[in-house]
């Protein structure tokens, strides 16, 4: 009993410790093909505010992103507080901005980011692709990086 208790326990710790926030969400066989991914209006952080105000809205209301990110995008949603193992990203964290490419975050929106909660919202019909972009402008605005 004791031996397979041994055996058992790396995989029970190992499932009840909390994710690395900035650890990369796109797969790593699909990372180049995240990276390689452009919004139509060029960087995000440069898009136009009307762009940004648009994704505002989006993320706010059809995309539905509130309720894990919370009103600010601090990952504080009211569904967001659940998720112990795989938080919801906090999109204020600069951090997690000079670590991911706008592809990556428009990646996570197109196909959801495996093992989390987070689901695919643009192959489901949810968002369309400009959307999604629109909102990934509107997170880079969420962080002044400085």
């Amino acid at each position: 009993m004791l031996a397979l208790l041994l055996l058992a326990l790396p995989g029970l710790l190992s499932s009840c410790m909390k994710h690395d926030p900035l650890a990369p969400k796109v797969p790593p066989h699909k990372m180049e093909e995240a990276r390689g991914l452009k919004a139509p209006f060029g960087e995000a952080i440069n898009a136009p505010p009307a762009i940004v105000a648009e994704g505002k809205k989006l993320f706010e209301g059809k995309g539905a992103c509130t309720h894990c990110h919370g009103e600010e995008g601090k990952g504080d949603g009211p569904a967001g507080g659940k998720l112990y193992q795989h938080p919801a990203a906090d999109f204020t964290n600069c951090k997690m901005h000079e670590l991911r490419t706008d592809g990556e975050l428009f990646w996570t929106m197109d196909h959801g980011v495996p093992g989390t909660a987070m689901v695919d919202m643009v192959h489901s019909g949810k968002l369309k692709e400009i959307e999604a972009w629109k909102i990934v402008a509107y997170l880079r605005s969420l962080c002044t990086f400085k």
